[in-house]
């Protein structure tokens, strides 16, 4: 997730360094370059056209970018943003060993009007005061600390940077974040899968980590035939199912893969799993191993289990008007 490149054998003044972190499909960097001139013309674009936003952040020196027939300059503490998938146009002026801060986030996972965004392209934003100052401070010290991070951390890292950025484009658009349910569910949906292993990964924390309410993240599952506990519930018990019918943790006790799924009290991980799949996890390895590699048995206690377990998770949450466990 972190690599760091340099050029320490060239000489200083044409010395080229940089540090990435890439999180998921957002990418932070930080580069340290002198003076020089970049184009991105439609040959290379039909190359290769991620459909992604570019921040630039000048940390020292001055540049200038130019896009969509508008052209920014940048002052030290200034940022644009750019559309790769459109041609572009940049100029730097520096002396060796200034930096420049890039992220770039997918389109997809901003959830704001393209059409409002074109106006914001090749557009000078100040990141000394406001919301600007957050999002810049957040990303020089999130590459500072690049090593410090494990994979563990990349949901966490893509979500508060792309959330960051879309404040700041927000802001400037003269709106409130808008509401966009499928872009949070998504965002929740990632972290959940990356905490499964903590046993206090609860509704209330995932909320708390995603700055919403008990009541949005409900809505957030109303279209599924679960609440959010029953979908950590469903998540953890199909990750232990898993790894008991994998020839591979043949040798790994019950109760340890319990556990590193979120299941400490090893009475309470065989409860659930025999109400779910039908039978205790000691049964259910033992028969996944005698049915042909376990294919055809997990077939038929995964499409059991979804009709199942589902619904009644859903109609616990209902009934309870929280999450139980």
């Amino acid at each position: 997730m972190f690599t760091t490149f340099t050029t320490d054998r060239v000489d200083p003044a044409e010395r080229f360094e940089s540090r990435v972190l890439e999180p998921r499909d957002v990418l932070l960097s930080m580069l340290s370059f002198p003076s020089v001139r970049v184009q991105r013309p439609e040959v290379l674009i039909r190359r290769s056209a991620p459909e992604a936003y570019q921040v630039n952040l000048v940390l020292d020196g001055r540049a200038v970018v130019a896009q969509h027939g508008r052209q920014a300059v940048l002052e030290p503490g200034d940022f644009s943003v750019c559309d790769t998938s459109k041609p572009m146009r940049g100029r730097r002026v520096a002396t060796t060993g200034a930096r420049l801060a890039l992220v770039q986030v997918p389109k997809a996972r901003v959830p704001l009007p393209e059409s409002g965004l074109r106006a914001l392209i090749a557009v000078p934003f100040d990141t000394r005061s406001g919301v600007g100052g957050v999002f810049a401070r957040w990303v020089v010290d999130a590459l500072d600390r690049a090593e410090e991070f494990t994979p563990a951390d990349a949901g966490v890292l893509a979500s508060v940077t792309t959330d960051l950025l879309t404040a700041v484009l927000a802001e400037r658009l003269g709106e409130a974040r808008p509401e966009d349910d499928a872009g949070m569910r998504r965002r929740v949906h990632d972290f959940i899968d990356q905490e499964l292993g903590d046993p206090s990964l609860t509704p209330a924390s995932v909320a708390r980590a995603h700055h919403i309410s008990l009541r949005r993240l409900q809505r957030l599952f109303a279209e599924q035939d679960t609440g959010p506990a029953g979908f950590i519930r469903s998540r953890r018990l199909e990750r232990c199912r898993r790894d008991l019918a994998d020839p591979r943790a043949a040798t790994t006790p019950v109760h340890t893969i319990g556990t590193r799924w979120g299941f400490p009290d090893a009475a309470h991980f065989s409860r659930l799993f025999r109400s779910t799949f039908g039978h205790s996890p000691g049964e259910y390895r033992r028969l996944s191993r005698m049915s042909n590699g376990g294919a055809h048995f997990d077939k038929a206690l995964i499409a059991c289990s979804t009709r199942t377990w589902g619904q009644a998770a859903f109609a616990a949450d209902k009934s309870r008007g929280e999450e139980t466990w």
